[in-house]
């Protein structure tokens, strides 16, 4: 994998003299275009002209100390979910294909806008966002990191938005997260993705999935670069990261589920990185969360995604059903079934686990955890339904049990340089976001070994 800057590097390039917004664009745009390339596949509609004029206005900025931040004019990639002025949003569907174009950006694009960020176009995703693996069979999907002769799932559903950034076609990704739409593709492509307490970040003018579950978030080189994207998704000043020390960190590695039916490579490099942590100071504590024995049932009919997601196709689907994704349409009708009282008791289930799992993991510093329980399956294995719903509950597991606390959490590469892409997820309760950065810029380095 070619080694792109980090958002830091590209700030000190850009206030230096040594690049300019319009050749980071250009390069972004070429390598989108290239055809033996993923971004055909990556990238559902390029913004060439509009991408190409903001970053000539950011460099005239630029050049009369006028840019309205250290990152203006660094080129990153909108997940198809999301509102652009203009521009009309399908969230990865035929469906939205008639739909209006957007009178105003999202909340989130129109702050990375007024950051000075170019928008470079709008990535390809599972269709609706519903689902871990990232096949999308109406604007194909692109190979991951992993193998690309053979061909390995991307992870969804901000398929696009993770393959935009390793392949440098973008230098950060603005996606999404209800269940782990963000951790699980930087698990499978080896970068970082970042899933914020959820009232972070405004979900106006996003797509929903689940209103109750959905969170924006970045996808980007490091940690320090998805520190700085969350700070302006936020509307927070951008404060310097300080890594917090590997020694004495407090960590609780849940035995309850998320530890269960391992793939032998997520299994091995876990526990190598657990063992760096350790040797490096960390305290390490395995526990039960014998909470998390009560999601199963909560899901039972489809969850919160389910019901929220019917609630908002129903009409949608009247019209135009026939041209969903079945393996969407079918997740989504399962919401049809669910009463009031069926989406009330889910409510108060919910305060209830938040409330005792907070208590848990008071002690601690944070969770780690294997971000998916399984590497990337291939493309073509998927082909088969059973096989397809088999692992795209498992992508989910992990990644879904902090949704479902309201948490926060990050992913971040912990395979040796080589070997298949693996994540370790560190989470922690609700609000907990700026100390979760601290500790994963400080074991970052630490865990590929």
């Amino acid at each position: 994998m070619p080694d792109f800057p980090t958002l830091a590097q590209l700030a000190e390039d850009l206030e230096s003299g040594r690049t300019t917004s319009r050749k980071l664009v250009e390069a972004c745009l070429a390598r989108i275009a290239d055809p033996a390339g993923e971004g055909q596949r990556a990238f559902i509609h390029v913004d060439k002209d509009a991408a190409l004029t903001t970053a000539d206005a950011m460099d005239a900025l630029r050049k009369v100390k006028a840019a309205p931040s250290p990152y203006a004019g660094i080129p990153i990639s909108i997940k198809d979910l999301f509102d652009i002025k203009g521009q009309t949003t399908r969230a990865g569907s035929r469906a939205l294909d008639d739909s209006d174009p957007a009178e105003h950006d999202a909340a989130a694009v129109a702050r990375l806008r007024k950051a000075g960020f170019v928008l470079i176009g709008r990535t390809n995703m599972t269709e609706f966002a519903y689902s871990g693996i990232g096949i999308n069979p109406h604007y194909g999907t692109p190979k991951g990191a992993w193998n690309r002769v053979v061909g390995h799932v991307p992870g969804g559903s901000s398929s696009g938005a993770a393959v935009s950034v390793l392949d440098g076609m973008a230098h950060g990704a603005l996606g999404t997260d209800t269940g782990g739409s963000c951790r699980i593709p930087a698990a499978y492509n080896g970068i970082v993705g970042y899933k914020p307490t959820q009232r972070r970040v405004p979900l106006d003018g996003a797509v929903p999935l689940s209103f109750s579950l959905d969170s924006i978030g970045p996808l980007a080189r490091s940690v320090s670069c998805c520190a700085i994207l969350d700070a302006v998704l936020a509307g927070e000043p951008i404060v310097a990261l300080k890594p917090r020390p590997v020694r004495g960190m407090r960590l609780a590695v849940p035995t309850t589920i998320a530890l269960d039916d391992l793939d032998a490579a997520v299994s091995e490099t876990f526990e190598r990185a657990l063992n760096a942590l350790a040797d490096h100071g960390a305290i390490i504590e395995r526990i039960e969360t014998v909470e998390f024995h009560d999601i199963g049932p909560m899901n039972a009919k489809g969850g919160f995604a389910a019901s929220e997601s019917y609630a908002w196709h129903r009409y949608l689907i009247t019209a135009k059903g026939d041209i969903y994704d079945p393996r969407v349409f079918v997740r989504i009708m399962r919401g049809e079934a669910q009463s009031a009282a069926d989406y009330i008791d889910l409510l108060n289930e919910r305060r209830s686990l938040i409330a005792r799992v907070n208590a848990r993991i008071a002690p601690y510093d944070a969770l780690v955890l294997p971000t998916a329980p399984n590497t990337p399956p291939k493309i073509a294995d998927l082909a088969d339904d059973q096989a397809f719903a088999r692992e795209n509950i498992r992508a989910l597991r992990n990644c879904s049990l902090i949704n479902l606390i309201d948490g926060c959490a990050i992913s971040l590469p912990c395979h040796r340089e080589g070997d298949v892409p693996v994540g370790l997820m560190l989470a922690g309760a609700g609000g907990a976001d700026r100390r979760i950065f601290e500790l994963a810029a400080g074991m970052e380095a630490v865990i590929r070994v």
